[in-house]
């Protein structure tokens, strides 16, 4: 899939007035939320697995539709699965200052990804609706569908229907298993015959801020606790078929093999020799799979998923390019059958000058350092910034770590980064321009 470039002039944007400036997130019920939800899908290895549209991610939905009711919000479900939480009462009607995240996971991830932006949107939203603030833009929080892809490999499933990308989507989505997702999202509140009925009218986000944990070691080593998205990088992903010849382990001469593993080793390989030489910056190779998978048989079939990730559509292009070359080179090489297919294609996308400046100008009000920095990981901002203009907000990742169980971020940095989202969030709501 390719997400287009965004098509909106930069969004000039300064601070609110003197009246917000007194308010801050009740950081303990934000640190409370965090850990309740990190209970759920919580796994036996220490992590959390709550992939979408599973049991787990309907309790998740429940808990943050109660939390959001409880604050005297009101929340519903659209027909991709996505949750909406509004003010209770009728707002002025214009643009609205949207901020959320998602509360998948992947398998044994970690309680932060995602879910920590989501928490704090609602928090800025309960925050906001306490403190009785009259906005010109209404704040709206969302927890977006499906965007890790780790049971049915369609990532980025909510934002993509919500910005009516819906194209981009196929027409009868499976799991990895092949079962269809239209019973699943039905129990999740949604409805797949209604997809398109997902999509916002163009011009109804004024700005998309999402607030979410580094996932990298940046911050941590430069002992900041806030920092400003300048980009989100594009990925390639190919998945990819070995086809070799199965044959006895012990009677089958060196020189006469058709090893799929040995061809699959020299794939990764390849990926891995395309970032070290600089063609791109990360280069990965997953969800690998050796067939028959006996020790005393040669192996007839390999199957594996390599991704590439850049900030410069140019670079990403010719790292994929290159690599699909290196893969004719290890059939010949070889004797393997080699089958690549593009399954995903996301452009790099970057985030808006006037947000960072925006998210820069709300982290020095509050007395919080920052260094501008891209992003390694995708996000469901790429997708909304093809519709409006879209700011990113990042707090530490202890170690680095994310997508396992270690993953972690102190409380002070997790209440500063959603002190920064409420102020950037009041500043755009405020109309200034």
């Amino acid at each position: 899939m390719d997400t287009a470039l965004p098509d909106h002039p930069t969004l000039p944007v300064r601070t609110g007035t003197e009246a917000f400036r007194a308010l801050r997130t009740d950081g303990a019920r934000l640190l409370r939320r965090i850990d309740e939800l990190g209970r759920i899908g919580a796994d036996p290895l220490g992590g959390v697995t709550r992939p979408a549209f599973g049991a787990d991610d309907r309790r998740a939905q429940r808990y943050l539709r109660a939390e959001a009711a409880a604050a005297g919000l009101r929340t519903e479900v659209d027909p991709a699965g996505n949750v909406v939480i509004r003010q209770a009462h009728a707002q002025v009607p214009g643009p609205v200052v949207l901020m959320g995240s998602h509360l998948d996971t992947v398998i044994n991830g970690g309680r932060l990804d995602g879910a920590y932006g989501v928490l704090a949107a609602l928090e800025v939203m309960q925050t906001v609706a306490d403190a009785g603030v009259e906005l010109a833009h209404t704040p709206v929080a969302v927890a977006f569908a499906n965007e890790e892809g780790a049971l049915f490999p369609q990532p980025f499933w909510g934002s993509m229907a919500l910005t009516g990308q819906t194209r981009r989507l196929p027409d009868d989505p499976r799991d990895r298993h092949g079962n269809p997702l239209a019973g699943p999202l039905r129990q999740a509140g949604g409805d797949l015959t209604q997809l398109s009925r997902a999509a916002w009218p163009p011009h109804s986000v004024r700005a998309y801020l999402e607030l979410h944990i580094e996932q990298g070691p940046v911050l941590e080593e430069l002992n900041l606790p806030i920092g400003v998205v300048t980009d989100i990088v594009g990925r390639v992903v190919h998945d990819i078929r070995v086809l070799g010849r199965a044959g006895h382990a012990g009677t089958t001469p060196m020189g006469s093999r058709r090893d799929a593993a040995v061809a699959m080793s020299h794939i990764v390989i390849a990926a891995e020799r395309t970032a070290a030489a600089g063609r791109c910056r990360v280069a990965t190779a997953g969800c690998v799979t050796v067939s028959p998978g006996a020790t005393n048989v040669i192996p007839n079939e390999a199957v594996l998923s390599v991704e590439f990730r850049d900030e410069s559509p140019a670079r990403l292009a010719d790292a994929a390019a290159s690599f699909l070359a290196d893969l004719r080179t290890v059939s010949e090489l070889t004797g393997c059958e080699i089958l690549a297919e593009e399954t995903l294609r996301t452009v790099p996308v970057p985030t808006d000058p006037g947000l960072q400046d925006l998210i820069a100008s709300c982290a020095d009000g509050l007395g919080h350092g920052h260094t501008r920095l891209p992003s390694g990981a995708g996000h469901d901002a790429q997708i909304v910034a093809a519709v409006a203009p879209t700011g990113m907000i990042f707090v530490p990742s202890l170690k680095g770590l994310s997508h396992t169980p270690e993953e972690d971020t102190a409380p002070a940095d997790l209440v500063a980064g959603a002190d920064v989202l409420l102020r950037a969030a009041l500043a755009l709501g405020s109309g200034h321009p």
